[in-house]
């Protein structure tokens, strides 16, 4: 009668409780451990308290009191032998963030329920959440001896890379799974995931030649295989050159799309654009409604000075990602095309295709840059005024939107040959803002083209004393030193220590063999050059490079490659004023 009564007084708190009577009445029909047809009163009586303890610890758990409740469903769980109690106990503990008892919980339950996998799964977890990694090895290898066929081996394999890469430390992760894995790189169904498996590992650690090794071997295993090749273009993005051979030999294979789309994207980012557009050209060849790949080629194109061919290839983006069903918003990347092809248009001073190609962004986020562009639309038609009233009416919810308006007035008022007016304006922002280094860096670029000197080097200086990781402020004073044949060996450290931040920068190590040919080292000069305009053909890159060519007496090639930069840019004022200086007719 009093077992009766204490039922009857849980089952009226539950009424109240809601969610939780539901959670403990599932719970405890699974752990019922009764024959349903003919009870005995031991086991009635049983199943009573059962349903008290999970309840009661339910009711501890939503009042917000988690350790009560822990104890009072282990319990249950132990009584019972439940894995839904005991998952149930754990997760109270991890939500209360009490790891040393979560992996209590779990190995209790792995203990009574050795064939229970998720209770495995829930201990490895919880030891890498709590950074015991070298206690992973246990049950790391029940996980793999319970994944039984090949496909559930090597998908176990392949998760594992993410699963151990939450632990603190990454290479005692690395060295143990590799300890662990040892009899499936031993066998010809699983070596190729648990190679890869071990690489990923190795290269989270930072030890990019291990992980290197790793996908060479898994490649020579099987050349066919894709998780080899993913992974050595994952090391190639971490900048490990060797790891291209291994991305260019599982290109002979006819890949998926994705996979070259993947390595002109790396090549991108290493600023390769030659390269990266060769394989983007592939693409676009061999599957022409790939929108993403005439996007990028477009990108490139710009960037190279090839503008016919970027409206070409963006206007193909365009035409296939444009058509939309009704609602659907327009992605990020077909607003952004259709900005490049306003600012093409507006290039070949066709204001009207400009201002049609604006016309159809449709993307209320993207309002401020659509008003920028429009005041430059209108500032290049010699609207000038109203460009800058347009900017200066710009609502400004943020910052960033506040601060892009600023730039871009600035860079109408460069544009305009108003320099004076545009370092003025920078001026006042920097006095508004002393701390934002970009505004200190374009006022002292500003200050070089009006002619104040002193003013641009003090300025640079003081960024860099502000923000000492400002690497283009390194590269701009030592770059003004090397221009004016001054302070050379300053100009050669001021340079480098940019390098340290941006190696493969081809804009700074144009900086650099500027100033070995003011030392009078040409032929270095040259090299580094050469290297530069191969990752970045720059019509300012053309112009230092065709003056070095010059003046080692191949006036053939200096002129082809001063063509070559005309072809970029007509317009730039380097290789104009190189031309001029040097009587030099392209």
């Amino acid at each position: 009668m009093k077992l009766f009564l204490r039922h009857a007084s849980a089952l009226a708190a539950a009424a109240l409780l809601g969610s939780t009577w539901v959670h403990a009445a599932a719970t405890t029909q699974q752990t019922a451990k009764i024959s349903s047809s003919h009870p005995s009163p031991s086991d009635t009586q049983k199943l009573a308290e059962l349903f008290y303890e999970v309840l009661l610890g339910e009711f501890k758990a939503s009042e917000g009191d988690p350790s009560t409740a822990y104890a009072l469903l282990l319990d249950a769980a132990r009584k019972n032998t439940d894995g839904a109690l005991y998952k149930r106990a754990t997760d109270i503990a991890l939500k209360s963030r009490s790891g040393d008892a979560a992996l209590a919980a779990a190995r209790a339950w792995r203990q009574d329920l050795p064939q229970d996998r998720d209770a495995n799964r829930y201990e490895l977890q919880i030891l890498l959440a709590l950074g015991k990694i070298e206690e992973t090895a246990e049950p790391l290898r029940r996980e793999l001896d319970g994944a039984e066929g090949v496909v559930p081996r090597n998908a176990t394999l392949n998760a594992l890379p993410a699963m151990y890469g939450r632990a603190p430390d990454k290479k005692m992760a690395a060295d143990v799974v590799e300890r662990v894995l040892s009899r499936e790189l031993a066998d010809p169904d699983t070596v190729v995931s648990a190679l890869t498996t071990v690489g990923r590992l190795q290269l989270a650690a930072g030890n990019l030649e291990l992980a290197l090794d790793a996908a060479r071997k898994g490649q020579e295993k099987d050349p066919k295989a894709e998780d080899p090749a993913v992974l050595a273009l994952e090391i190639l993005s971490q900048g490990a050159p060797l790891a291209e051979s291994l991305v260019r030999k599982y290109l002979e294979n006819d890949p998926q799309p994705e996979y070259r789309m993947a390595y002109a994207k790396v090549l991108a980012q290493a600023q390769q654009y030659p390269q990266a557009l060769q394989q983007l050209q592939i693409l676009t060849s061999s599957l022409p409604q790939l929108g993403a790949a005439w996007l990028l080629q477009g990108t490139l194109q710009m960037q190279a000075g090839a503008l016919k061919e970027a409206e070409t290839s963006l206007s193909t983006f365009i035409s296939l990602e444009l058509p939309r069903q009704p609602g659907e918003a327009q992605s990020r990347s077909t607003v952004q095309a259709l900005m490049q092809l306003s600012r093409l248009a507006e290039k070949r001073q066709d204001y009207a295709e400009a201002q049609s190609w604006l016309d159809k962004v449709d993307s209320p986020q993207d309002t401020t840059e659509q008003t920028l562009r429009r005041a430059s639309l209108l500032a290049a038609q010699g609207q000038l005024s109203q460009a800058r009233m347009l900017l200066r009416e710009l609502p400004s919810d943020s910052p960033e939107d506040k601060r892009a308006a600023l730039m871009a007035e600035v860079q109408l008022l460069r544009d305009a040959k108003l320099l004076q007016d545009a370092y003025e304006l920078l001026g006042t922002a920097v006095a508004q803002s002393p701390q934002d280094g970009d505004l200190l860096y374009e006022q002292a670029m500003l200050a070089d083209k009006l002619g104040k000197t002193s003013d641009m080097e003090r300025l640079l200086k003081k960024l860099i004393a502000s923000h000492p990781d400002y690497h283009h402020a390194y590269n701009a004073l030592g770059y003004s030193y090397a221009d004016r044949g001054i302070q050379l060996e300053e100009a050669r450290r001021l340079i480098r220590k940019a390098l340290e931040f941006a190696p493969d920068d081809p804009y700074i190590n144009d900086s650099l063999a500027w100033t070995e040919f003011r030392s009078g080292n040409f032929a270095e000069a040259l090299r580094i050059l050469e290297i530069a305009f191969k990752a970045k053909p720059d019509a300012e890159i053309a112009a230092h490079m065709g003056e070095v060519l010059w003046a080692m007496g191949d006036k053939k090639r200096a002129l082809d490659t001063w063509r070559e930069g005309l072809k970029i840019d007509s317009d730039n004022a380097t290789l104009r004023d190189t031309l001029k200086r040097l009587h030099a007719k392209p």
